[in-house]
Parts: structure tokens; sequence; C-alpha cells
């Protein structure tokens, strides 16, 4: 289905919507997306990016990768992580999913604009919403299930946000090296600074990830930053 507008143009209008009517910012997005004869705004993102494949990205992607996958809110970087782990499940390769984010009702949601095969692989992918999740952690879970070939985590930010765990640099380096040890695609879902959006730039990069903590951005093999429903993909030298 076409879209009226550009995702841009359309968030732009979801976050007038937002401030005129007092309502929530994703109440006002899922509205612009029944606009566009959407049921719910991870829709339109979806088929936006229809021209991008999960699979066709995963093709760029080698064993022992470290990926940072970087958007801004209302892009699709969530459900291109799944369909990340959606491709590799379809290609025999097992999944994973850690997400610090969202709930099981947000990923269903999110899964709902899959067709039914697409959600039976779906369904194989393993789904870890714990708020235990930090670099140690995944690799403890990672250790038990050896088969798992890609990882997606939920988001980069947020993996220092307790006390308790190292700071993101160490925790990064020990992903890293882990999917180098044990020769697995370890993809790592980042926000971008909102200041990037007053830049005059197809995609994000590098320079606009959000760092509230230091953290050595070189440690990322490839970087693939996604903006209105196209993707840029770079290896990072």
């Amino acid at each position: 289905m076409r879209l009226s507008a550009p995702i841009y143009r359309l968030k732009q209008q979801a976050k007038s919507l937002s401030k005129q009517r007092g309502i929530a910012l994703n109440i006002a997005l899922d509205h612009m997306a029944r606009k566009e004869g959407f049921n719910s705004w991870g829709h339109p993102t979806h088929s936006a990016r229809d021209t991008s494949s999960s699979s066709n990205l995963l093709s760029h992607f080698r064993s022992g990768d470290t990926v940072l996958l970087g958007a801004r809110p209302g892009h699709g970087k969530t459900m291109l992580g799944l369909e990340l782990a959606l491709s590799a499940s379809k290609n025999g390769d097992a999944s994973a999913f850690f997400s610090l984010e969202y709930t099981l009702e947000d990923i269903r949601k999110r899964l709902n604009v899959l067709s039914q095969d697409q959600k039976r692989e779906a369904d194989k992918i393993h789904l870890d919403l714990s708020d235990d999740i930090c670099a140690e952690y995944v690799i403890k879970v990672l250790k038990c299930a050896p088969d798992v070939k890609l990882i997606v985590v939920d988001y980069l930010q947020l993996l220092d946000l307790k006390r308790s765990t190292p700071p993101l640099d160490h925790q990064v380096r020990a992903l890293r090296a882990f999917a180098r040890s044990e020769q697995k695609v370890m993809v790592l879902i980042s926000q971008i600074d909102r200041s990037f959006e007053t830049k005059n730039k197809t995609h994000p990069d590098l320079s606009d990830v959000r760092m509230p903590n230091p953290l050595d951005l070189s440690l990322f093999s490839k970087t693939c930053f996604l903006h209105d429903g196209t993707v840029e993909i770079r290896v990072n030298s």
C-alpha cells in the first residue's frame, strides 16, 4: 500500500496531533496509521521498507560481525531487528531476540504485520524479555543455546542502566569478543540523537548515535542505519 507521505512527514503530523490533543505520541502515531489504512504504526513502517528486505540485509553480515542498527523512534528499528531474526530462522539458523524495552504484548503487536507462514517462523525465535539483560546475561543464555547464530539486542543504551552492570563499553567489548569467538552475528539496536533531525542527511551515521555513556564505536564491524523506509549499510573501518 502506497503511503500519502514519507514516514518522517507522517511522524511530524503525529507529533503535532499529540500536542494539539494532549495525547500520547504512540496513540497519535496509531491514529496516523489508521488514516493510511493500517491497523497500527508498525504496519506503515514495515510497508515502506518492502524494497529493503531483511533477507537482503542479512546477506551483508558475516559470522563474527558485531552490527549497530540505529534509527530515530518510529522508523522501525525494532521491527527490522525482529525481521532479521525471522530471516535467519527461515534460512535454517536459530536466532534470539533480547529486549529491555518491550513487553511480550508489544512484540506481538509488531509481529501482527507478518503473514501466517512468517508468524510460524517467528515462533522459532528465542525471545527473552528479562529485566536482567546485560552482556553477561546474554552470553550466559547463548552458551546454553549454541545453535543460535544471530542475536538481536534491543537496545544498546539500556544495557548499563542498572548500576550493578558494567560500563557500556565493557559490555560491548564482551559481546564482540563472544560473537567473534563463537562465530555469531551480534546486532545491537541503538537510539539516534534527536539532533539528527536538524541535519541535512538522508541517514544517520555514527556521529548521531545517542551516547549517554562512553563507548568506542569502532567496536562495531558494520553499521546499519534506517530512515524513511530505506537502509544504509556500511563497513565500519
